[in-house]
């Protein structure tokens, strides 16, 4: 069996092709860019995400061809796209998952005292980084938006939903439970989307795909969309981040996996619905045969992404020069850089935070910065890795680590000093690829062999450096959060 595994990602998309036995036969990649127009603004084209997909496509098509049993998708989450179902044309750029445009909105709606009811139903807080608000903009500011509602012509979706519109040509309009649990439009006890909670925001739910489990048969590939032959069924979708849990083979609570992408997701799985006390999300894993999953998910805004940011201000080509430069010094010397760039997500959650640099002195070398830059990383997972303890009640020992800043050895060790477990590292980087291959395999019916070979950090630091470096931090985030 041969599944094509797409990965739809805020930088690239990849896709890989994956047989039962956990062999990747082919993979391919395709850049996106991300545009800025306004500050606080983070959109890219839904026609280049679209676009990018059918390259991936064409190309392990031509090395491989066309022999494939099923289609999945793992998608970037909270990304919006609104598009007109006659011309299957997007009618504004697509405001991503690190959009803040509704800062003032949400705001707005947490003082007239919306959000218990919004986070007893749907997990999760009311934030910018959600697609409530951002179709709500979207109705209220793009003209060609509200005609087309009035006409039953506007569809609104995450990526997972776009991209499956233009897989089967237009013949399904769906998503599946843990995309649509990000939506905080959704109701993830009575797995609908919800018209109390469009009202509260502003939206229309008549607008929304159907949410499906995500092991479903979505549809099959329409004849000329990509370089497929027609008929192949779209067998899974999930989110990204949920697709890395099930790829790591997670499958009760008491494991934790961290994603260090462009930004940073953590997760639990939880026996049940759980409402987080420490700045966490509740949220769908999946949905599946065996019935749905739920999980715990800490969300944070800017995390390897600080690595880049800081080789651009300091001149370096790349954050590989960073990390080689971070390793010249033994510590930050007292530096601490909180890249709150975008805010901060969890477990703080502050639109009002700002990227900080403190504790520097005449002594303060360029290796002390890219030092802290890759600490900063770090701390923020440990942040959230505590929040998650403190929420279950349990001592996670577990931590499985994805991602491409998962590939380098230094942050992950200081990784594991800061959290004071081993850090499993996967031996690929796209894992939620390869976890939601295993979801459609699973569905048709087989298996997928698990992932084998997987580097280990252990703990080194000393338990007093510890403590003094999170201190240290946690000064800092008040800094920078006022």
């Amino acid at each position: 069996m041969r599944i094509l595994a797409i990965d739809q990602g805020t930088t690239n998309t990849k896709a890989l092709l994956i047989d039962d036995q956990g062999r990747i036969l082919a993979r391919a990649s395709a850049p996106l860019t991300t545009s800025y127009p306004h500050p606080g603004w983070a959109e890219q084209s839904a026609a280049d995400i679209w676009a990018s997909v059918q390259s991936v496509i064409a190309r392990i098509v031509v090395d491989t061809g066309p022999q494939i049993d099923a289609v999945a998708i793992a998608n970037q989450r909270e990304t919006l796209v609104a598009w007109d179902s006659q011309t299957s044309a997007p009618i504004c750029p697509a405001p991503i998952w690190q959009c803040r445009r509704t800062a003032k909105a949400s705001a707005a709606l947490i003082a007239a005292g919306h959000d218990p009811f919004v986070v007893a139903r749907t997990g999760l807080g009311i934030n910018p980084l959600f697609p409530a608000g951002k179709a709500a903009w979207v109705l209220d500011h793009v003209p060609a938006a509200r005609d087309l509602l009035a006409q039953g012509r506007l569809r609104m979706g995450t990526v997972d939903s776009w991209l499956l519109w233009n897989l089967t040509g237009g013949a399904t309009f769906a998503t599946d439970h843990s995309n649509a649990s990000r939506t905080q439009l959704f109701d993830t006890e009575t797995l609908a989307f919800s018209p109390d909670l469009a009202r509260i925001f502003g939206a229309d739910i008549s607008c929304l795909p159907t949410p499906l489990p995500s092991d479903s048969r979505f549809g099959t590939t329409a004849a000329g969309a990509t370089t497929l032959p027609p008929g192949i069924p779209v067998h899974a979708m999930m989110g990204d981040s949920h697709a890395a849990l099930y790829g790591h083979g997670i499958r009760k609570p008491g494991a934790v996996k961290a994603t260090y992408g462009t930004g940073s997701s953590l997760m639990t799985l939880t026996p049940a619905r759980t409402a987080s006390n420490h700045g966490l999300s509740g949220t769908i894993a999946w949905t599946d045969r065996h019935g749905t999953a739920h999980a715990l998910e800490g969300n944070i805004t800017v995390s390897a992404q600080a690595a880049a940011f800081m080789a651009g201000l300091l001149g370096l080509p790349d954050a590989a020069a960073l990390s080689a430069l971070a390793q010249t010094v033994p510590d930050s010397a007292g530096v601490s850089f909180v890249p709150a760039l975008a805010g901060l997500g969890a477990p703080h959650w502050s639109d009002a935070a700002r990227g900080t640099i403190s504790g520097m002195t005449h002594g303060t070398k360029p290796a002390h910065l890219a030092r802290a830059t890759f600490e900063a990383i770090a701390h923020q997972i440990a942040d959230v890795f505590e929040a998650m303890q403190a929420d279950t009640g349990q001592r996670l020992s577990t931590f499985s680590a994805d991602g491409g800043a998962s590939g380098n050895a230094f942050l992950m060790q200081l990784q594991a000093d800061l959290i004071d477990r081993p850090v499993r590292v996967s031996r690929i980087e796209e894992i939620g690829a390869f976890g939601v291959a295993g979801m459609a395999m699973a569905a048709m019916g087989g298996t997928l062999a698990p992932l084998s070979d997987a580097t280990m950090a252990t703990p080194q630091m000393d338990p007093a450096i510890r403590y003094d470096a999170r201190d240290r931090w946690a000064r800092a985030i008040r800094q920078a959060t006022g």
